[in-house]
Order: C-alpha cells, then sequence, then structure tokens
C-alpha cells in the first residue's frame, strides 16, 4: 500500500480537471492573442476560467491576472509594491514562504526598502501589536503575510490585518496559496491590494497560479514581453492549465463545506490515533480547529532510534510526507518555520502530514502504524501533549 500525506506540498489531479484541459491540448490549440476562430475560441476560454475565480472571489474579472504559480504571484505583488506603490518598509515573519522572506531580503539588499520581521507568540501566531507599532510610522509599509502556514498550520486573522493596513495606509499582501480552495473568500469585505493562488494546492494543474490585483492599484509586469495579462505579463498564456485552474476552483467551491468536513475529520482523526497509538508526540503550532489550517497536521515525534532516518524509513514502508515545506528543489534542509519558533527537538524528528479530498481513513491508519513501529514506542511512555495552545 502507498498513502500519500504530502497534500500541502501539491494535490493529485482532479480526473475531472484532467477532462476538462484534454480538449485544449489537442482540438483547441489557437493562440488566445489571435483573431481569427482558432484563437478566438481560446481566448474564450481564459476569460470564462478568470471569471470563475474573480466569481469565487467576490471581484471583477479584471483584477485576476494568471501566473505560473504562487512564487511568481508572490514576486508581482512585492516588487510592485515597492518599486511602483512606494513601500520603503516590508513588514513580514519568519515563519513566510521563501518566495515572500527572499525577495523581501533582494529589495532590502538593493537598497529600496527596510524588512521588518513582526515578532511571533510562542503557538506561532502574529502578534498583532507588535504588528501595529511597526506600521505607526511614516514610511510608506508593505505587509505581506500568509493567511494560512504550510508547515505548522495556523491561520492568520485576515480581515484584522487588512483592518490594521487600512488605519495605517499600507498596502497588505497575503499569501493564499494554502488556503485557495479550501476557504471562502469575499474580498469586498476584506481590505487587501494581493492574494495569491496555485491550481496544484486543490487538485489542478502544476505551473499555473493567479494574482488578485485590486482595482485601486497598478503594478508594473516582471515579465515584459506582448503586453497580454492587460499588461500585466507578458508571454502566451498557459491555455490548458488556466483551463484546468478554472476548472479546479470551481469544484472546490462547489463542495466546499463537504470537502472542509472531510478533510479536516481526516485531520482531527489523525491527532486522535496519534495520541493513542505514540505516546510522547507534540503537535506544533495552534491545534484549535478555528485557528488552524484544516489541512496541515505538524508534529514532533518521541526520541528514537530511527529519528534521523525518518522520512526515509516512512518512504521505503510507504508513506509519503514532509519534513517541512516544499519551498526547494533536493533535499530537505530543515524547517526555517520551526527554527523560528525555536521548536526543534534535539534527536527528535518533527514530520509535517497534510491531508486531501482523496485522503481516507485507512491512509491514516496505516500511516499511524508505520510510525508507531518506526518510533518502537513503550507502552509506558509519557501521554502525549499538544503544543503550546
Amino acid at each position: 500500500m502507498k498513502v500519500y500525506l504530502d497534500n500541502a506540498a501539491t494535490t493529485p489531479l482532479d480526473e475531472r480537471v484532467l477532462e476538462a484541459m484534454l480538449p485544449y491540448m489537442t482540438d483547441h490549440f489557437g493562440n488566445p492573442s489571435s483573431t481569427h476562430q482558432f484563437g478566438r475560441k481560446t481566448k474564450s476560454a481564459i476569460e470564462t476560467s478568470r471569471r470563475a475565480i474573480a466569481g469565487a472571489l467576490n471581484v471583477t474579472p479584471a483584477e485576476i491576472c494568471f501566473t505560473s504559480g504562487g512564487t511568481e504571484a508572490d514576486n508581482l505583488a512585492i516588487r510592485g509594491s515597492v518599486n511602483d506603490l512606494g513601500c520603503t518598509r516590508i513588514i513580514t515573519s519568519a515563519l513566510e514562504h521563501s518566495a515572500v522572506i527572499k525577495t523581501s531580503a533582494e529589495m532590502e539588499k538593493a537598497g529600496l526598502a527596510e524588512v521588518c520581521m513582526v515578532n511571533l507568540k510562542s503557538d506561532g501566531h502574529i502578534d498583532l501589536e507588535h504588528l501595529e507599532s511597526l506600521l505607526n510610522t511614516d514610511k510608506k509599509c508593505l505587509v505581506s503575510l500568509m493567511h494560512g502556514n504550510n508547515e505548522i498550520a495556523n491561520l492568520l486573522p485576515l480581515k484584522r490585518v487588512g483592518e490594521l493596513c487600512k488605519k495605517y495606509n499600507a498596502i497588505f499582501h497575503s499569501d493564499t496559496v494554502q488556503t485557495m480552495g479550501h476557504y471562502a473568500f469575499d474580498l469586498q469585505d476584506i481590505h487587501v491590494h494581493f492574494i495569491t493562488g496555485a491550481a496544484h494546492k486543490f487538485h489542478g494543474p502544476k505551473g499555473i497560479g493567479f494574482l488578485y490585483i485590486n482595482r485601486q492599484i497598478h503594478v508594473s509586469p516582471i515579465i515584459t514581453g506582448g503586453g497580454q495579462e492587460r499588461e500585466q505579463r507578458g508571454g502566451t498564456e498557459n491555455l490548458y492549465g488556466i483551463v484546468g485552474l478554472g476548472k479546479a476552483i470551481q469544484l472546490a467551491y462547489e463542495h466546499l463545506e463537504e470537502h472542509q468536513e472531510h478533510i479536516g475529520g481526516m485531520k482531527q482523526y489523525m491527532i486522535a490515533q496519534i495520541n493513542e497509538h505514540i505516546p510522547g508526540c507534540e503537535f506544533n503550532g495552534d491545534c484549535r480547529s478555528e485557528d488552524s489550517l484544516y489541512t496541515v497536521l505538524n508534529v514532533t515525534l518521541p526520541e528514537n532510534p530511527n529519528s534521523s532516518m525518518m522520512l526515509f524509513l516512512l518512504d521505503i514502508d510507504g508513506v509519503a510526507c514532509s519534513g517541512g515545506s516544499a519551498c526547494s528543489s533536493g533535499a530537505s534542509k530543515g524547517s526555517h518555520v520551526l527554527t523560528a519558533l525555536d521548536a526543534i527537538k534535539p534527536n527528535r524528528t518533527s514530520l509535517r502530514f497534510s491531508f486531501g479530498r482523496f485522503t481516507t481513513r485507512e491512509h491514516i491508519d496505516f500511516a499511524v502504524s508505520k510510525l508507531k513501529d518506526l518510533c518502537a514506542v513503550k507502552e509506558n511512555a509519557p501521554g502525549t501533549k499538544v503544543r503550546a495552545r
């Protein structure tokens, strides 16, 4: 048996998404910029997907810019905020995706903006009082904070942060890659200038995403060329990727409550099974359901002889999970999120399990049984506890 519990890295493609894409890989191949009927057909498909995304977010289609994924979208938002919107202070956190951390650092290295890291609470939540103190400045600020953390699952109070940004006239960008397709968004009710999405995080294709750009602002493209995407991103569009993205977001929001109940149930079931069968574990981040992304669970295992090889041994046993985010190519370099929270424990391994709509209890049972065998925990070991609730 093979069990996939790394859905925060990527999700399997839904067959219905593939079915929607296939005609645009074969029969409908025209360049969307062409004016003949072949081009008009594919241009119409792109705009249909754009409208589907805009409708899900309660925005106008003109506010959706297609990108290659979340990383490009984050880059466009941050670079545009500094280069075009006059932001000279970037407020972010040590828990962000590398696309945010590294791009912000580049802006600082180039002398274009200073980077300020907001303080973190012991449970991994953002210190909103410190955020407000950083916003209280004469400098034009960009706040870039992710909605759902991809490693410890903490959720940002998106509306509250938006209100703070509005109060201090700051630009607000939130990386919503982990929450797009998993939570409802009404962007008429949230003060935010940029949010991001990547299709492969909600059972769509890889290599396609989008950036929502509030219609009250304009940023220059970082990829120049033929003027596609309303002059926001040059280059012939990823036609079948965009079609797949539109179908994936449609399916996600048509059955949102059903998916939330199922996937959230898988997370809670795994917590219960770990508590029962592997004493001595700790769950990183805030595990309260209302403050936690229901697709992600981060666990520090008890000290055991297999700690240093746990990921490798689980893979051999047929269980796919991760030791952190899949931000970089190649071998895992350790979790920058757990390091920032001082949650790295000597001789103990932390693993991230993440769930999708195809995860079952059988998958959880199989994974926990393999974990139990590898941990070789004695029955009289100390009870489990939830870290930093």
